[in-house]
Parts: structure tokens; sequence; C-alpha cells
């Protein structure tokens, strides 16, 4: 039988496709990759964009378009038989992908193509080539032989340590639970999750209520359960995940994270930087850690006082000294008490597959696209659906959805690439993308209602899938969100977040559970009238993070290094009015800059907020459906890609720079 993985046709075979298939694949393709790869560069005597960039990045494509399904699976299935295999041949690719970055005649050969680029070549081909020289360079291709070697091990022992990083936290939070025997602790919470808990309690043959640490049932307990108890207990249980202070030692990321710091630092100075936050920002946007820095602290600065403001109502309200597991639930209570808008009331307006088709209809209204069901489509569980998008009956791409929790399948939300557009030398492929989420699962109607913090999540990652759909790039490399400088590829999901505040948005994307009636104006208008509650405290708390990666990766010293605990205690003291208990271990299910890609990026996130914030403020001024403003989103922003300078892009869309003020605004902060 042949191995579906190897099948790049069309679609990945998920009904197919096995944990056995994983390491044959990526065996063969990379040794059909080093062979073509040799014979390209003999054959190359005048090496240019036809005869080797685009053989090399459809060679990319090919190999990630094997990869991509084996990632997934991991990520949404987490069996014991996924992530072995997916191990397995982490080396091998980690290996491979750094071999070719260190190949030195692939670099004089692009660097021959650079320098015989002719005068009249597109602003795209002169992308993909700078970004690989670019690489090239970062992944140490300057280096002797031993340096060289040196970069390669590291690179594969960070994968490694990095994966083993997300899985502690994965196996530590599946494997924590709550079982509640007296329902005085259930006050407070939505019906359907204590129906949840009272099943998977018969299911184990227990009495009571059985509660698991999935995000949907930690962020209802924290917002809504009166039990002070029982909000401490899963505070508790969600802030050591993966830690010393956890239920299990063989989970504790502490190793990891020394490791990991260590590991990156090593890199960073073996290709020429003091600190692997100055390597980070090679391909950022920001140019230096301290501007960096000073932004984060310019924000904090404004921030403060109204942040001050926040927790002293709070604490007023209470009627007592707020703990860390106490600030959610008083504030929800707040916005209940000042604005009369209930987390629950707003949540029976939101049934998951209403929001999703009125985020659909939105996309359709701003860019002209239709996005069409196929359930035809070989999928990898039966909560998935799968689409295509078009626009004058022209397929452009298309993208599957995964939107409900289930033990498993890793926290959060995220989109990734399945196939990334190509178009180059006879070789065409259109985007496809995965975008997941951990909304709760539907209860026995099948019906999962998401809270107003879920839809904006849900536009979050459409924004980023629209970035990955509608992109115009032909070269995968720079293709959707690839070659996207870090701190400006939220910029599209931050950007659309804006349209789930808006009540001519929201009335196609809500209707009553039972009544079928949309959002009412005035249910609408509280909400918004409490947009701003807690904003300023919320914008603290991502500028703790912000600092935190910044400072761990620019500080490290390998001679004597701080422990990571100190580090956000010290940030902590400078930023944060909300005190943690000793017990806290953020950094250690800090999976954000530990095992993804923020790593010495995580201020990313209010860098490109404030693009998002000043964007919006163009479609408000015009109307939010202007359709001039959105072609003109579009193509300056949406479909370039990696291809062009992206504050360029931005001054074409915009007319000017950002500045910090729309986001200070939108967040209610006076300045």
């Amino acid at each position: 039988m042949s191995n579906p993985l190897l099948d790049t046709s069309s679609l990945p075979r998920f009904d197919e496709i096995r944990p056995e298939h994983v390491l044959p694949a990526i065996q063969k393709v990379i040794a059909d990759q080093r062979a073509e790869l040799e014979g390209l560069l003999k054959n190359s005597k005048q090496p240019d964009i036809d005869a080797l960039v685009a053989p090399v990045e459809h060679m990319g494509q090919q190999l990630g378009r094997i990869w991509s399904p084996v990632s997934h699976l991991q990520n949404v299935l987490g069996s014991n038989e996924w992530r072995e295999a997916y191990k397995q041949a982490l080396p091998l690719l980690t290996e491979y992908g750094t071999e070719l970055s260190q190949n030195a005649d692939l670099q004089q050969a692009y660097a021959e193509v650079a320098r015989n680029l002719p005068s009249d070549a597109s602003e795209e081909s002169r992308s993909a080539v700078e970004h690989a020289l670019r690489d090239f360079h970062l992944a140490g291709v300057d280096l002797e032989k031993e340096a060289k070697d040196r970069f390669k091990a590291i690179m594969q022992e960070l994968a490694e340590t990095q994966a083993e990083f997300e899985h502690n936290v994965q196996d530590a939070s599946d494997a924590w639970s709550l079982l509640i025997t007296d329902d005085d602790n259930l006050r407070g919470l939505p019906q359907s999750l204590v129906a949840r808990a009272a099943e998977d309690a018969r299911k184990e043959d227990k009495d009571g209520w059985l509660f698991s640490l999935d995000f949907p049932t930690y962020d209802a307990v924290m917002r809504q359960a009166d039990s002070r108890d029982l909000r401490a207990a899963f505070y508790r249980g969600w802030v050591t995940r993966g830690s010393d202070e956890g239920a299990d030692p063989k989970w504790d990321n502490s190793g990891n994270i020394e490791r990991i710091l260590e590991l990156r630092h090593e890199a960073a100075n073996l290709v020429g930087f003091d600190n692997y936050a100055e390597y980070s920002l090679a391909t950022k946007m920001a140019d230096t850690p301290a501007q960096v820095m000073e932004f984060l602290r310019e924000l904090s600065s404004h921030s403060r006082e109204s942040a001050e403001r926040e927790l002293a109502e709070l604490t007023d309200f209470a009627g007592m000294h707020l703990e860390a597991w106490d600030v959610t639930y008083w504030l929800e209570k707040l916005k209940q008490e000042k604005f009369s808008v209930s987390n629950e009331e707003l949540r029976a307006y939101f049934p998951a597959m209403t929001v999703k088709e009125g985020l659909f209809a939105l996309a359709s209204q701003l860019y002209g696209v239709d996005l069409t069901p196929d359930d035809g489509v070989a999928t990898w569980h039966k909560d998935v659906c799968y689409y295509k998008v078009s626009q004058n009956g022209a397929v452009l791409g298309s993208f599957y959805t995964d939107l409900f929790a289930r033990n498993g399948k890793r926290t959060g939300a995220w989109i990734d690439e399945c196939v990334t557009r190509e178009s180059l030398n006879g070789n065409s492929a259109l985007p496809v993308g995965y975008l997941v989420c951990n909304f709760p699962p539907p209860n026995e109607k099948g019906v999962s209602l998401l809270s107003h913090n879920d839809v904006v999540t849900l536009f979050h990652e459409f924004g980023h899938m629209l970035h990955h759909l509608l992109t115009r790039i032909g070269f995968p490399s720079i293709s959707g969100i690839n070659g996207v400088p870090w701190d400006a590829v939220e910029l599209p999901s931050q950007f659309m977040e804006n349209f789930a505040w808006s009540y001519d948005v929201l009335t196609r994307c809500s209707r009553h559970h039972e009544f079928g009636k949309p959002l009412p104006r005035d249910l609408f208008d509280k909400l918004d009238a409490s947009r701003h509650a807690g904003a300023a405290l919320a914008m603290l708390r991502q500028l703790e993070l912000g600092l935190f990666d910044l400072r761990v990766h620019t500080e490290y010293d390998p001679a004597n290094p701080a422990p990571v605990l100190d580090t956000l205690a010290r940030v902590r003291d400078e930023v944060a009015l909300i005190r943690h208990p000793d017990f806290n271990r953020l950094p250690h299910a800090f999976s954000h800059i530990f095992a993804g890609g923020y790593a010495a990026g995580y201020y990313s996130y209010k860098w490109a907020e404030v693009l998002a914030a000043d964007a919006y403020a163009a479609f408000e001024e015009a109307g939010i459906f202007d359709a001039d403003t959105a072609s003109r989103f579009r193509r300056e922003i949406l479909e370039i890609g990696g291809s062009r300078d992206i504050m360029d892009a931005y001054v074409a869309f915009r007319g000017r720079e950002p500045t910090i003020d729309a986001l200070l605004h939108q967040a209610g902060i006076e300045t």
C-alpha cells in the first residue's frame, strides 16, 4: 500500500494517514530532495529565479505538505502514537532544515542570483532572494565547520526540548481533574458546564461532578464560580502546570526552560549576536531590544494610573483584599452591577455555528469572497468542517475548522498552514489552512454556546486565516503569513477583533439558541459600555508577559544564569498591580515563548495591536464596511505576504505611520 503522506496531489488523506507512515515519508522526501539539490547545484551554471530559486521553493513546499499534517495531527489528536511518530521524525527534519540553511554552495548560488537580478525583476522575486540570504546568515552559513556543526546540534536539541516542553504542559493539563461532591460549590457556573461535569463523573463511575482543566472550563470557573475555594483550586491547577509545584515531577519544565535559554543564547552568540533577543529581532520590524523595551514601558506608563483606578474600584466593590483568583470573578460581577451585562446572558446569543456563519458573511462583504462548505473532504474528527473560498467563481483557497475542546488536543487557539500558495515555473498550489480553537463542546442538543471573549478569539484567528488565504504571492517562502515580520503577523488578526465589537456585525453573528432572536441593541450597548472595564489591568498583564520574555532573552548570562522566577518577580515589581502567590509558575506553561514562535517576540501582540487599532480607525472614519478601504487593506496588507517592507505597506494603506494613540483610545486609557 502506498504511503498517503507522500501523495501531495490534493488535500491530505486524513482518513488514511497513520503514525507509522510518518518516519518512512520523511526519510524518503529528505533523501529525494538531497539528491535533487545536488543535481540543481551541479547543473546550474548561471543560477537565476527559474533555474534555482523556483525549484528550491518548490522543494520547501513539498516538504511542508508532508510535514504539515503530521505536526497538525499530533497537536489535535495528541495520542502517544502520534507523539512518538512526531518525536522520531523531528530530529531528521530539523537536521535537514539546518543543513539546507548552512549549505555554502546554495548560499553562493543565491548570492549570484541576487547580483544578476534584472532591473525589472519583480518585488517579490527580490524579496524572496533577500529573505533567503538573510536566513542563510542567521543559520550560520558563514561559520567554520566546527561552529556550523555545533549550531546544527543546538537547533536539533532545541526542537526536541521545545516539543517536550509543550507535551509536558499538555499532559499535565489532561491529567488534572477535580471531583466536586457538594453542589454548593457549583453556584454561579453555567448549567451546560455542570451537566458536562456530571456526565464526565458518570463515565468514571463517580458520584458528583468531575471537572477537567481545559481552557473553557477554567475560564468559566474563574469568571463565574461563586465558590472562592473552587476558583483557588482551579487557579493553582492552571498556574502550576508543567512545574515543580504541579501534581507530578515528570512534567516539570524547570530543566527544559533552563536548557532552552542556554541553547538559544549560545546559538545567537555563534552567529554574532550578543543575546537571543537581538537574534530574534533580526527578522522583525523592531530594530533593537532597547527599542522594544522603550515601547513596552511607554505603554506601561500610559496605562498605570488607569489600572490603579480600576483596581481600587474593583477592590471597593468586592469589599475585600483580592487574590489572583478573585480578580476575574469580581470584574464580571462589577460589569453586571455597573453595566447590567452578564456573560451567561450574552452566551445564549452566540451559538458557535451562528457566529461562524456571521463571520463568513462579514468576510464576504468586506472582500467579496464566498465561503462554501464541502462535506466530501476527509477530516481527522467528526467536529471538523471544511470550506472552499472563492471569488467570482474562481477558487482562492480552502480551510478546515476544528473548534471544540477535547482531551488530548493542544490548548489555545491557532491557525496553521496545510498548503502554501505557489505559482512558479508551472508549479501551482492554492493555500489551505487549519483554524483550531478550544471552545465548549456541544451540549446534548448539539449546541456550543460561546462567550463574547470566544467570539473575539474566533474573529482573531480568522484574521490570520484571511492573511493566509488572500495572498497573491507565488513564492511559498514569502506567501501569506510566511516572511512577514513576527511583530506584524498579528496585525490582520487583531484588526479583525474590532469587528466583534460592532453591533452591525454582531447582529449577523448572534441568534438566541432558544428564541432565535439576534442580540438586542440594549444588550449590545451594555456589552459595549463594559468594554473598557479592566482594560488597563489587562494591558499591564500583557506588558508583564512581554517584558518577562524580552528580559529573560536579553539578560541571560551563561556564567551566572538568573532563575526565571527571579526575573519574573522583578518584572512584576515594575509593572504588575495584581500580586501572584509564590506557587505561581507562569513560565512553566508559557508555550508561546518556550515552545512556540514568540521567543523574544511576545511584545509582538502589543506592537501589532498598535497597527491594528490604527488600521481599524481608518475603517471607522470611512464606515466599517467601506468597500474602498477594505479593498486597500486587502491589497496593501493581506495580499502581499512578506514581499514588501511592512511599514511601507502600512503607509501605503493608511497614508502615514501608526501611533499608539488609537490603541490607548480603544482601551479607554486617558493620555
